[in-house]
Parts: structure tokens; C-alpha cells; sequence
């Protein structure tokens, strides 16, 4: 196993474990299989493992396990703060003393505000107290780490970056997500300030290796590398220095040893001109069924209306790269649900964006087109529900 400092110079093994996707045997988790694979990623050197209070049974699965196998202070827990749940200072140590129950310890090592999408969730924690909640709790031992992790632009990622001190940060990121969520420039930002990255969906929840279409499959089958899909994309973001640590929700000795196989080979710049190549052939394969040519430039921005035209076609192209629900879903954690509202049909039409976009792309147009996929009537009234519960007004969240 490889290991990447973290801020404080602490090692953190550069595989995280991911407790969100655990076996389940009926409808609880499989403690005993469970517990296997986890001691199995213990003893060859992972020292990492993410879970989060909305993960159904998680934390409880994880203290059990550690504290049965006398492991707790050898290794690092990652736990969040499940910020769209409080409204008032009261909810931060119901929570936190919660979590600390459900994981049989005194202390979470990192500890995150959970699924950050708009700098104004963060706002909203800040006037019920979170930084001085902060403060106390690592001043007492509690919290040894803060982070956030983040589904969202780019731009709103980096105003939060750079509005605290923050220990470290977790963020979506993959060989397709270069240039949507936080993005590389995301994840060079962080770096910059000494800040360290781990990754979320570094397979983009599996779909990387089960959807993949049957070009790309045939095109990393055909590599004298022989790394399976799954390792080109591991290997991929372990080629960046600016990455500490990549979290894969393994559920299978089968994954564990193939995980813990890629973490111990490669290096950061260990990547070939070749190697770029192949996996620039796979997202074209991939991107076949695009609907929109958009390269994430962004050339187009800033509107002068507020619409994320790279974010809405970002969405769009998911639609029919993955599936419906999740491009839709996608658009409301990247786009639906920012507290100034950037949907299409705030579009005037003024034609902008079209003189500087460097693919020609009709965007008024495509702009229409993706809303109406986007947000058919129940999405529409989901997303103002949503919005209307996340944005309330001040006045109630102090």
C-alpha cells in the first residue's frame, strides 16, 4: 500500500474504503462478510474508511467491526455532518453525539459537512454557529479534521475553499468528470492551497465498468496493459499528485485485492503519452451518445442571466450516456438546487454565448431541448420543492 500526507503530515493510504455500498443480507447489513473484507483491506495497509449518518446502517456496522477487532486507533474514520437535517445550533451535537455512538468511539478523525452543492449551504451552518461548534470540538479532541464534501460547480466549490481553513476535502471525480462538479481545476485549487483531495466515485457509482459501451470494453481488452476498466480509472487519478486519497465502496474480497493490487503499483506521473491516449479513444466511445458536443470550455460563461449552459449540457449528455434518472438527478444536485437559480428558461436569448463557443453549437436551441428532458412537470415540482426547504430564510435557521 502507498500512502499520501495529509495536511498535519499524517500518512492516509491512498485506497479509502467506502462504507456506503456494504452487502446487505435481506434488508440489514452483512456484518459477517462485511467484516472480512474490511480486516482483509486492514491488514494490507488501508487506513481510511468513509462513512456518513444518512448511510443506512453504516456507522454502526463500522464501530462494530472496529472495536471487535481492536482496530479503532489504527485506523482513520471518515464521518459527516448531515447539514440539510439541521436547522438551528441544537441539531450540530444532536448529530455529532449520535454518529459518535453509533461508531463506539470519542473522536472522528475526519469529519466532513455532508453533500454541499451551493456556498449557500454552508451560509446557512455558519449562522447557526458551525465555526465556533467547530473550534470547541477540535480544541476538545473530538474532531482531529474538518472537511466538506461537495456535489456542485466549479465556481461555487472554490468561493467555499477558500472561505475557511479547512483540512481537506472530498469531492466527485473521474476520468469523465473533468470539467463538471469540482472538476480538475477544482482539484488543482485545493492542491494549491495545501489542501487534500479525496475522491468520491472514482467509478462513477460502477458505471465505468457495468455501462461502459461495447467499443470502450473492446478497446481496453485490446491494451497490452491488461488493466481491467475498473484499474484504468484508479490508476488514472493516482497519476495525479494532487489527489491523497480515493475511496471505492468494495463489497467483495474480489474488489479488495484488485483495489489493493492498483494502490500498491502506481505512482503519481506514472502514466504514458500512450496511456492518455487509450483513455481519451474510451471517453469518445463513451461520448458517442452525447446529445450535445459541449467540452465543458466554458467560453460561453458567465451568462448574463445566470444559466449554466456547461452544467445543463453536462446533465443532458448524462441522460443518455448513463440513464434518465441519473442526468436528472445529476442536474438537480449540480444545477437545481444552487441557491441562485441558473435553469434554461431564464435564457433571453441574446446570443452570447453562441459567439464565443468554440464547437459552433446551436445553444439557444440546445439550451430548450435540455430543460424539456431535464425537467419533465414532476422534477419541475421536486426541485421547487427542494429548493424551497433548503433556501428558507434566515431568520429561521438562527
Amino acid at each position: 500500500m502507498q500512502y499520501r500526507k495529509d495536511k498535519k503530515g499524517n500518512d492516509l493510504s491512498i485506497l479509502g474504503y467506502g462504507c456506503m455500498r456494504f452487502s446487505k443480507k435481506g434488508n440489514q447489513i452483512d456484518i459477517e462478510k462485511t467484516e472480512k473484507e474490511i480486516m482483509a483491506a486492514f491488514k494490507a495497509g488501508v487506513n481510511y474508511y468513509d462513512t456518513a449518518y444518512i448511510y443506512p446502517g453504516s456507522e454502526a456496522a463500522l464501530g462494530e467491526i472496529l472495536e471487535r477487532n481492536k482496530i479503532r486507533e489504527k485506523v482513520n474514520i471518515a464521518t459527516k455532518l448531515p447539514q440539510y437535517l439541521i436547522n438551528n445550533g441544537k441539531g450540530l451535537d444532536k448529530y455529532f453525539s449520535e454518529e459518535l455512538s453509533r461508531l463506539r468511539t470519542t473522536y472522528v478523525d475526519y469529519y466532513l459537512m455532508h453533500h454541499l452543492t451551493d456556498v449557500e449551504m454552508w451560509e446557512k451552518l455558519k449562522r447557526v454557529g458551525i465555526l465556533d461548534w467547530i473550534k470547541q470540538k477540535k480544541e476538545a479532541g473530538e474532531i482531529r479534521n474538518i472537511g466538506f464534501s461537495y456535489h456542485g460547480n466549479t465556481e461555487n466549490f472554490i468561493t467555499i475553499l477558500n472561505d475557511y481553513d479547512w483540512d481537506f476535502c472530498q469531492v466527485q471525480y473521474n476520468y469523465l468528470d473533468e470539467v463538471t462538479q469540482a472538476g480538475v481545476k477544482g482539484v488543482k485549487a485545493a492542491a494549491q492551497k495545501g489542501i487534500p483531495v479525496v475522491i468520491m466515485e472514482p467509478l462513477r457509482g460502477g458505471k465505468l465498468v457495468n455501462m461502459l459501451p461495447e467499443k470502450a470494453k473492446k478497446l481496453f481488452a485490446d491494451n497490452q496493459h491488461g488493466w481491467s476498466p475498473a484499474e484504468w480509472a484508479f490508476r488514472w487519478l493516482y497519476n495525479q499528485p494532487e489527489i491523497t486519497v480515493v475511496l471505492s465502496g468494495m463489497n467483495s474480497l474480489q474488489m479488495v485485492e484488485e483495489n489493493i493490487k492498483t494502490a500498491s503499483e502506481m505512482k503519481a506521473g506514472d502514466f504514458t503519452e500512450e496511456d492518455f491516449e487509450l483513455l481519451e479513444k474510451v471517453k469518445q466511445a463513451i461520448k458517442e451518445k452525447e446529445k450535445v458536443g459541449c467540452t465543458g470550455c466554458r467560453y460561453c460563461m458567465p451568462c448574463p442571466k445566470g444559466v449554466d449552459i456547461p452544467g445543463i449540457f453536462a446533465c443532458y449528455n448524462t441522460m443518455y450516456i448513463e440513464s434518465k434518472r441519473e442526468g436528472r438527478f445529476q442536474f438537480a444536485q449540480t444545477v437545481g438546487l444552487t441557491k441562485e437559480p441558473a435553469f434554461a428558461t431564464q435564457c433571453i436569448e441574446c446570443g452570447k454565448c453562441e459567439q464565443h463557443c468554440p464547437q459552433n453549437i446551436p445553444i439557444r436551441e440546445k439550451l430548450k431541448e435540455a430543460d424539456k428532458a431535464l425537467r419533465p412537470l414532476t422534477y419541475k415540482v421536486g426541485i421547487n420543492v427542494a429548493r424551497k426547504f433548503m433556501f428558507r430564510k434566515k431568520k429561521q435557521a438562527k
